[in-house]
């Protein structure tokens, strides 16, 4: 619970100092925006990646975060075209509805809801899915509609080029090959980690700015009715036929499913210019509205 009272008074901090003309908002988005990145999600992938091992049955709960995210690109992806949206927006409802806030928000809810027992599957949901996912496609998505038109040469080179993309590749084959991660190094990678959730909220806070008008934006509301609506929704019809729906496999599953935005996964919509202030109200206002959500989806899980 300590945690999460930390980094709520992160929220309140980047709140606080937004509008003192004294404070040099702009630089501290920049440089906390650039640690988050390219300091915390590198430290990230070598604490918990090397530790997952390739098995079948873990496939199962892993891939829903991996189900939702690609829907959420073919949805998006599909509607900006028709609807001719610019390509921000489109960039940023894919990755930031695309993914769920399965270990700041996520790991508390299981564990009050389920108990412990249910702390292994949100786990291995959460560094399976939702990790291997913002250091990857969000990363390939962030750059496809980022890109300047002529410029689809450069694409690859800035994908290679993300620090947490190298990381992750360099952590899969420690995986693979079943090599640790030095054990020395261990203490310092979690305290970095530690660090990610406070200043993932600091940075939304000093970006955060909420209007009638945001609140009536159409574009908000299919963001969130994605992330907490449609995706476990889809989730259940389609895993009910691979796990059975009293297992608490299938009800993590489901329920991670249907978590608020990954506050992530705004840090790297921010980072790439993809509608900011809609990456930073959806991971903002996600987070209070999804525990109504949330409650529904438990009770209807059984």
């Amino acid at each position: 619970m300590i945690p999460v009272i930390i980094a709520v008074l992160g929220l309140f901090l980047g709140l606080f100092l937004q509008n003192r003309k004294d404070f040099p908002t702009e630089k501290a988005i920049k440089w906390t925006n650039y640690y988050l990145l390219n300091i915390v999600l590198p430290a990230l992938a070598l604490l918990y990646i090397p530790q997952i091992k390739a098995e079948w049955a873990l496939l199962i709960p892993i891939s829903a975060a991996w189900f939702t995210f690609i829907l959420s690109w073919i949805l998006f992806g599909t509607l900006g075209k028709i609807f001719n949206w610019d390509r921000g927006l489109t960039g940023c409802l894919i990755i930031v509805s695309g993914l769920a806030n399965t270990s700041f928000l996520g790991f508390p809810i299981v564990e009050g809801l389920y108990g412990r027992e249910g702390m292994p599957i949100a786990l291995l949901i959460d560094q399976g899915g939702s990790f291997l996912l913002v250091s990857s496609l969000s990363i390939l998505v962030g750059s496809l509609y980022s890109h300047q038109e002529g410029k689809l040469s450069s694409i690859p080179l800035k994908i290679i080029s993300f620090p947490p993309f190298g990381f992750l590749v360099g952590t899969m084959i420690m995986s693979i090959l079943e090599i640790p991660t030095p054990e020395f190094l261990l203490p310092l990678l979690k305290i970095i980690g530690r660090t990610m959730a406070p200043l993932a909220l600091f940075a939304i806070g000093m970006k955060f700015s909420l209007d009638f008008d945001s609140l009536k934006s159409r574009y908000f509301w299919m963001g969130m009715g994605y992330r907490l609506i449609l995706a476990p929704l889809l989730v259940w019809l389609v895993y009910r036929n691979f796990l059975s729906e009293e297992s608490l496999t299938f009800k993590v599953t489901v329920l991670e499913s249907g978590m608020a935005p990954m506050i992530t996964g705004s840090i790297v919509a921010i980072n790439f210019n993809l509608r900011p202030k809609l990456a930073t109200l959806l991971a903002g206002l996600g987070i209070p509205i999804a525990g109504i959500s949330l409650l529904a989806w438990y009770y209807l899980l059984g």
